[in-house]
């Protein structure tokens, strides 16, 4: 840029700064906000009521010295370029550093870009615009709207059921679906079913390899309806003296098409599927990218564009320079003849103007992996696989259903037994990238079949029955809550990394090996809230809130009606609530523990320091304990047990008992079964998977789980 006049430029974080610095010329100062500079205060409500809900910000304490210096750097300028995130809370972020330093006179310009390359910046800085208030509106009735809710239902929880609960406003509606799940689940009445396999063989090839197929009814589709051992059994018996011939064979072409580049949540979900990333830990990361790291002699460059959207376009050069990858790499076989364009599967997406993609294709995850931190390569590489995936060629399958039927001597029925095969045929995408989320019937692997032609004579090897039961819908994890807010059109990218870390960090949920579970509190309070103020966590009025704030970045309401008609009906439910909702007696969670003092059982309670324990026998005996969670699994290092602990940020982690004589801690589960290669501890550093904290050994976690109970410090 060749302008003479001194300019500042304001972005969010010390990252971005010096990005931006190695793009734009010595004329532009940069200094960083370090994130929002004006907020609603947090010691009272900041929304006057009575005013068409007017919001009184304040300056955090902490950001006072960042405001002067701001202040200061404005005056030395004539232009100042607010050069925060292209989505609405980045635009609100911009108003309110226009709102704090405007006093010095300065003139301010908004500019936005979608990736911090130097063609998008300079781009960018050659059309700035004036900050768009609609989208500021929006923002601003989001925050004052989950103020609302928190500052008004938080005291009457306090008051009805205990000290140091809250509620928010999407929060809620995300724990009433866990909660609801949950009540599916304890509903749930599993019925028992058997299944029938037939291990069989090609009756003329001696040298014909074994394969399997399984009864799925009578020739006619008539259902078996095998809901017990004798009927199993019974039937086997009679299948054991059938004879097995190939009836119908059916084999079709299947092409299946790559995903889209991400968006948020599809990042998010598959972050969790196959890295294990939490959403706020794959958001992290993004952001880090996203803002620039230092690449050896390329200094510190921007990976990825803005993590934050609900689109699937990708631009144009992108694709180009994409597809000309491809074809160097791979091979022309390997391109389609037309550039794929995704629409999006949201509605009113409209948070960026791109998906999330590789700023430049040809730097490629081996490339970049010397200069990235471990988990920052893994996502870097998720995301740059995914787009180069996603304009390749289908992957083509060949999809082979065989029905065989057994038919008995000793009476007319003939029955029905079906297995099948996938064959890869060109590898096309998948040579590449495989998604976890969603996995299609071509993906699932399929043991190959002999070859096989109608009326085909085969040989029954043996007959296999396993008991099986009906199974209840599966609990949450992050990823599939995550995709049922998306579905429900609740929650918008910004705020689903927020949503799942709000719920950890209550006492409404728990959170083991990934999967969410309410506590007896958080159905409680979902029983409340659901009762009391249905609006509030009802799924599709929650939804329509959020078409609302679409319609007030749109031009198509005004905020303060929005709010308004909101905060009407909230109010009269809070005023019948509060006399007509009685105290809540939360239930006493006992421990095996016993006072020592007078031999009553310990129970658990919850303070302003969290939970501890103390004894039943109150107020005649106030004795009180720590509360701790035993693992039963004895320290490595010196022996003490491994108890559970929170970090400051409320995550879990596993250190010794012994602490501070004994620093050990890890943060995955620790299992009981020493590792069978070094005799080390094992730890559940996955579902279902295991790993050796001393010498790396892997395998199946051991279904011997160790004991939980609650001890004394």
């Amino acid at each position: 840029m060749s302008n003479n006049k001194k300019s500042l430029v304001i972005v969010e974080s010390p990252a971005k700064a010096r990005t931006l610095s190695r793009i734009l010329d010595s004329n532009m100062h940069l200094k960083a906000s370090m994130g929002h500079i004006r907020d609603l205060p947090k010691s009272r409500l900041g929304v006057d009521i009575e005013h068409d809900f007017e919001p009184k910000y304040v300056v955090p304490r902490d950001k006072s010295k960042i405001v002067k210096e701001l202040k200061e750097a404005s005056r030395k300028v004539s232009t100042i370029y607010l050069a925060t995130d292209p989505d609405r809370e980045g635009e609100a972020i911009a108003w309110h550093l226009a709102s704090v330093i405007q006093e010095n006179g300065a003139h301010f310009r908004r500019v936005v870009f979608h990736e911090i390359t130097e063609e998008a910046v300079l781009e960018a800085f050659k059309h700035p615009r004036s900050i768009d208030m609609h989208l500021v509106d929006a923002q601003q009735a989001r925050r004052i709207l989950d103020r609302l809710v928190g500052y008004k239902l938080s005291p009457l929880l306090w008051q009805k059921v205990r000290r140091g609960l809250s509620a928010g406003r999407v929060q809620s509606v995300a724990l009433r679906i866990v909660v609801d799940r949950e009540r599916e689940i304890e509903k749930f009445v599993p019925e028992e079913y058997w299944n029938i396999e037939a291990e069989l063989t090609k009756k003329s090839t001696i040298k014909a390899a074994p394969f399997r197929a399984q009864l799925v009814s009578l020739a006619d589709g008539t259902k078996l309806g095998i809901d017990n051992e004798q009927k199993a059994e019974k039937l086997k018996s009679r299948l054991e003296q059938a004879n097995y011939i190939v009836g119908k064979l059916k084999t079709k072409k299947v092409v299946r098409q790559p995903a889209p580049p991400f968006i948020t949540s599809t990042l998010q979900q598959e972050a969790w599927y196959k890295l294990r990333f939490s959403a706020e830990q794959t958001m992290m990361l993004a952001q880090q990218l996203y803002e620039g790291l230092p690449l050896g002699k390329e200094e510190s460059v921007g990976l990825i564009t803005y993590m934050r959207t609900d689109s699937t376009n990708v631009a144009r050069t992108a694709i180009a320079e994409t597809r000309a990858f491809i074809s160097e790499k791979y091979g022309d076989d390997y391109i389609p003849p037309h550039a794929r364009v995704f629409t999006s599967r949201i509605k009113g997406a409209q948070e960026a103007h791109e998906a999330i993609r590789p700023t430049k294709i040809h730097r490629t995850p081996e490339m970049a992996k010397p200069y990235l931190a471990s988990n920052q390569f893994k996502l870097y590489q998720l995301i740059w696989n995914r787009m180069v995936a996603s304009q390749m060629s289908a992957a083509i399958y060949d999809n082979t259903t065989v029905d065989i039927e057994a038919k008995c001597n000793d009476s007319r029925d003939i029955y029905l037994f079906r297995t099948s095969s996938s064959v890869n045929r060109f590898l096309g995408f998948t040579v590449l990238y495989n998604r976890e989320e969603g996995k299609s019937e071509e993906e699932t692997s399929h043991a190959p079949l002999p070859s096989l032609v109608k009326d085909d004579i085969l040989k029954l090897l043996k007959l296999l029955s396993e008991q099986r039961f009906t199974q209840p819908p599966s609990r949450f994890t992050e990823a599939s809550l995550i995709r049922m807010l998306e579905e429900r059109g609740i929650g918008r990218p910004s705020t689903y990394a927020s949503i799942m870390l709000a719920i950890k960090r209550r006492e409404y949920v728990t959170k083991t090996s990934g999967i969410f579970k309410p506590t007896e509190l958080g159905m409680l309070v979902t029983d409340l809230l659901t009762k009391n103020f249905p609006d509030i966590v009802d799924i599709d009025f929650t939804a329509r809130m959020e078409d609302d704030l679409d319609e007030i970045a749109q031009q198509k309401k005004p905020w303060k009606t929005v709010v308004n008609n909101f905060y009407t009906a909230f109010e009269n439910d809070l005023k019948k609530a509060s006399v007509g909702i009685a105290k809540v007696e939360t239930p006493v969670e006992l421990t095996s523990e016993v006072c020592d003092k007078c031999g009553k059982p310990m129970a658990i309670k919850i303070g302003r320091f969290g939970k501890f324990l103390a004894c039943t026998g109150y107020p005649e005996c106030k004795s009180t304990r720590s509360y701790q969670i035993k693992t039963g699994v004895k320290c490595p290092e010196c022996g003490s047990e491994l108890i559970q602990r929170f970090n400051k940020k409320r995550q879990i982690f596993y250190g010794c008992s012994s602490y501070p004589k004994c620093t050990f801690a890890a943060n995955a589960k620790p299992l009981p079964t020493p590792c069978p290669k070094c005799g080390g501890l094992m730890t559940e550093y996955r579902e279902g998977k295991a790993k050796c904290t001393k010498c790396n050994y892997r395998d199946k976690a051991t279904e011997n789980k160790p004991a939980v109970e609650v001890a004394q410090d």
